[in-house]
């Protein structure tokens, strides 16, 4: 269903069908004839594909199509004797392809696409389907760097196309409570926020794997996995999940979990681009206790601060800070010891501090949001501490669905809780710390002949501009190059 399908005259499909029935005194079947109760019209159906059908890819395709209420006709993977294998066994009749390209350019009467590719497929996914019209839902991360995600929201908005991005957690119900104590000054001015995560769960910040070229699966597309990186021979420990760790394809620990936990502070709290970011990196060392250098990959564990500028929702300024690879933030004097902190053993969390007490909470894929609000005078607030009850993935992808029927624009589209004009900004202050990590790792040779490293400062960050104003060689990671077919 287009946004809006509209006939020569200017009606909607919808309309043209509807006079033209009445013009032509044609006899309406009630729908309840047609098909039973619960039957929904063609007419009524949005038409959809998926490009990623594996996967995180098959859920989500899954869930866009409510039940079967909604119609998927194409499927689109790069290796469907994998988990995309799922995806076929729930929509029989959908054509398969491996390039999505093709897909669009055959299938024009696909009205919506779900993206659920490796990161490095998002951005140029996503921008070969608002060109041709087509509403998207891309997984998180938005993008693969912050150029793509400032394209791609001004695109959305453009081409006038429904969006969302795959943060769920954004329309968890109990986030509203999290707001509502903000919203309640309960907690005072708050000053800083602290995010941790116990990602990495994949191998990470070692050597890259080596290229097996005889070892590539027959089903594999490996030139189309591969998409706008460099072409290089098969490598295994790639697909289908190790890609992560690798900035060519992958954004490490932040673009997999960062967008669900930085999500709850800069929703709440309306927080718009950072004004600075700074980091440090754990080592891995080789022998003779020399760190091994590996830039071509993210670190096993980094520390990152952020700096935002105070908003109606935030009276200070708020300097929030990221650790992952296990390493957690030390436990405050206003929680009980033996109380966890963030989510369940304290592994991924958020801490909002304010002058009044702290707000304590979490959320991923395995468990609930858990609000809890301690206050400096022993008082204490929890929130539900089950989702029993609540639809699964708390209907992100339905509401998506549901306001590409409705069109773009519409209260549908204005309600949802992660189109591009929320999570583009809020998926650039994610890879702000990337772009924070990647530049701490540049090094070049000094007058002695010896490598040094010479980005480990505070970089200082133009948003509007999307610029570093105090070190040139940081800005190379705002973008990056794209292979011939693949551009953004």
């Amino acid at each position: 269903m287009k946004d809006p399908k509209k006939t020569g005259s200017g009606q909607s499909r919808r309309e043209f069908i509807k006079n033209a029935a009445i013009a032509s005194s044609f006899f309406i079947v009630p729908r309840n004839v047609l098909g039973g109760v619960g039957f929904t019209a063609p007419s009524d159906q949005l038409v959809l594909a998926a490009i990623g059908a594996g996967g995180k890819g098959a859920s989500d395709i899954e869930l866009a199509s409510v039940g079967g209420r909604e119609r998927v006709i194409a499927l689109c993977d790069v290796d469907f004797a994998g988990s995309a294998k799922r995806s076929v066994d729930n929509f029989p009749k959908a054509k398969l392809f491996a390039d999505y390209r093709e897909m669009l350019d055959k299938m024009p009467e696909i009205d919506a696409v779900t993206i659920s590719t490796p990161d490095h497929v998002h951005g140029p996914a996503a921008k070969y389907a608002m060109e041709r019209n087509k509403h998207v839902y891309v997984q998180k991360p938005m993008t693969h760097n912050i150029r793509e995600a400032r394209m791609l929201t001004e695109m959305a908005r453009s081409q006038k196309v429904v969006t969302q991005m795959g943060n769920q957690g954004g329309s968890n119900p109990l986030l509203k409570l999290v707001q509502q104590w903000i919203d309640e000054d309960k907690i005072g001015t708050i000053s800083k926020v602290q995010v941790w995560t116990n990602r990495p769960v994949w191998p990470q910040g070692g050597a890259f794997p080596k290229a097996e070229p005889g070892a590539k699966p027959d089903a594999l597309n490996w030139d189309l996995w591969l998409g706008p990186a460099p072409e290089i021979p098969f490598t295994p420990n790639l697909h289908p999940f190790n890609w992560r760790g690798w900035w060519d394809y992958g954004t490490g620990a932040l673009g997999d979990v960062g967008c669900h936990l930085i999500d709850i502070p800069f929703r709440t709290l309306g927080l718009k681009y950072p004004t600075d970011a700074e980091c440090s990196v754990g080592s891995v060392f080789s022998q003779m206790w020399t760190p091994d250098y590996h830039p071509e990959g993210c670190p096993a564990s980094s520390f990152i601060t952020l700096h935002f500028d105070a908003t109606p929702k935030s009276k200070s300024k708020i300097e929030m800070t990221w650790s992952d690879g296990g390493i957690r933030p030390s436990h405050p004097d206003i929680i009980p010891a033996n109380e966890d902190i963030g989510g369940a053993n304290s592994a991924n969390g958020v801490l909002i501090i304010g002058e009044k007490g702290i707000i304590s909470t979490n959320i991923n894929d395995s468990s609930p949001l858990m609000p809890k609000l301690y206050l400096n005078d022993g008082t204490t607030e929890m929130g539900p501490q089950s989702e029993e009850g609540f639809e699964r993935e708390y209907g992100h992808q339905r509401l998506w669905v549901e306001a590409c029927k409705a069109g773009f624009g519409s209260k549908e589209h204005q309600g949802l809780t992660s189109s591009f004009d929320y999570a583009g900004p809020m998926t650039e202050t994610v890879l702000m710390g990337n772009l924070a990590i990647r530049s701490y790792m540049l090094r070049k040779e000094n007058s002695q002949g010896r490598m040094e490293f010479f980005a480990r400062k505070k970089l200082l960050w133009d948003g509007e501009n999307m610029r570093i104003t105090n070190l040139e060689e940081a800005n190379q990671f705002v973008g990056r190059q794209y292979r011939k077919g693949f551009e953004v």
